[in-house]
């Protein structure tokens, strides 16, 4: 999982009296370990099913452009994101079950720079998903507004971001040395603690805060582009809204399971910092869980919903080209099916007689 309080067991513990190793010593970190492999696994697979390429179609139609696909695009470098941070978990957690050394004795060297990479590493690509996450609902907006794909900014942004927020994060608690429970004025142990927990929770807080905000100004985008095309708003283009506002608060829902409990437990950290309840401990098994299960929860949210329009290519398999359509009609139809799942790859799939969704935007 992407959580400071484990990253602070990285550090080094030169006597058994400080609060991290009695919450250790109580804290069951073989059963925590199995749950982090078992949700990391998951994880991994659905980050490969994301990342797996789908059938292409190969209508001639000019939607089929770099801008027609690039929300597909977005979804794969988040998915690419997830994967990496399963597997950091995974890792990191099958070590430690095997080596016992969660936490690194005052010599342990090897152990503290491990386990600090390992962490780092997870948190920089989680804080990534992160960031690909709210770039997916920008874009949203961008494509109703019709406007062009910040593709270069994007990667900038959820690469770079990331990096910056962990390297302070952690430079700041692990120098000048790893013993981060020397005894110290509060006013050294805030400027040491505090700037990971930030770096760590207010990317969380923003995209949890932006992103209803974005797809709720999408949704009206949406309903404006609908009725400006059909010029009418009956029972079929209300469907159509419906549909687009589930698929955009299930995608909000989906975040917010997978990580307040990680806002969750910083705010108990920090509220209960000199009356530390080891209870607490209990919230760290359902961020283990849910953290890594984000990628599975990605499949089902940002898949395309109607049948018969996506179909994964897997490496064993031979690519069997799209077959021809008896009639133009029935042609056209499949093409504006495929055109608009392409498009809006969140939506489910809408009667096709009911708006040109797409005459506005040609």
């Amino acid at each position: 999982m992407a959580d400071p309080t484990i990253q602070t067991f990285c550090c080094t513990h030169s006597n058994n009296t400080d609060v991290a190793f009695k919450i250790m010593n109580e804290f069951d970190t073989d059963a925590y370990n199995i749950v982090c492999i078992v949700s990391s696994t998951l994880g991994i697979l659905g980050a490969i099913y994301q990342i797996l390429p789908r059938e292409e179609f190969t209508h001639n139609h000019k939607w089929f452009s770099l801008s027609a696909k690039r929300g597909r695009k977005i979804i794969v470098w988040l998915a690419f994101a997830d994967l990496l941070a399963s597997l950091g978990v995974f890792i990191r957690s099958t070590i430690w079950i095997s080596y016992k050394n969660i936490m690194p004795s005052v010599n342990d060297d090897s152990s503290v720079v491990f386990c600090a990479i390992s962490s780092a590493l997870t948190q920089y690509f989680y804080t990534a998903t992160w960031i690909w996450t709210l770039c997916y609902a920008l874009d949203m907006r961008r494509i109703l507004k019709q406007k062009e794909s910040k593709t270069l900014l994007y990667h900038l942004v959820s690469w770079v971001t990331p990096a910056i927020l962990t390297t302070i994060g952690l430079l700041l608690l692990y120098i000048p040395d790893a013993d981060c429970f020397t005894p110290s004025p509060y006013s050294v142990t805030i400027l040491r603690y505090l700037p990971n927990y930030l770096a760590t929770y207010a990317p969380i807080a923003a995209v949890m805060i932006a992103n209803p905000c974005l797809y709720r100004a999408s949704t009206r985008d949406m309903e404006e582009l609908i009725t400006s095309a059909s010029g009418q708003h009956t029972i079929k283009e209300r469907e159509i809204i419906r549909a687009i506002k589930i698929k955009f608060s299930v995608i909000n829902i989906v975040f917010y399971v997978c990580w307040l409990p990680n806002l969750l437990n910083g705010i108990l950290i920090w509220t209960l910092w000199f009356h530390f309840d080891t209870s607490i401990t209990s919230i760290w098994y359902v961020m283990a869980l849910l953290n890594p299960l984000q990628a599975v929860f990605n499949c089902i949210v940002y898949r395309r919903w109607s049948s018969g329009t996506e179909r994964v290519i897997l490496p064993w398999r031979q690519i069997v080209g799209v077959d021809s359509v008896g009639s133009n009609g029935s042609s056209k139809s499949s093409l504006d099916d495929t055109v608009r799942e392409e498009i809006y790859p969140l939506l489910q799939n809408t009667p096709t007689n009911s708006v040109n969704l797409y005459k506005s935007l040609s």
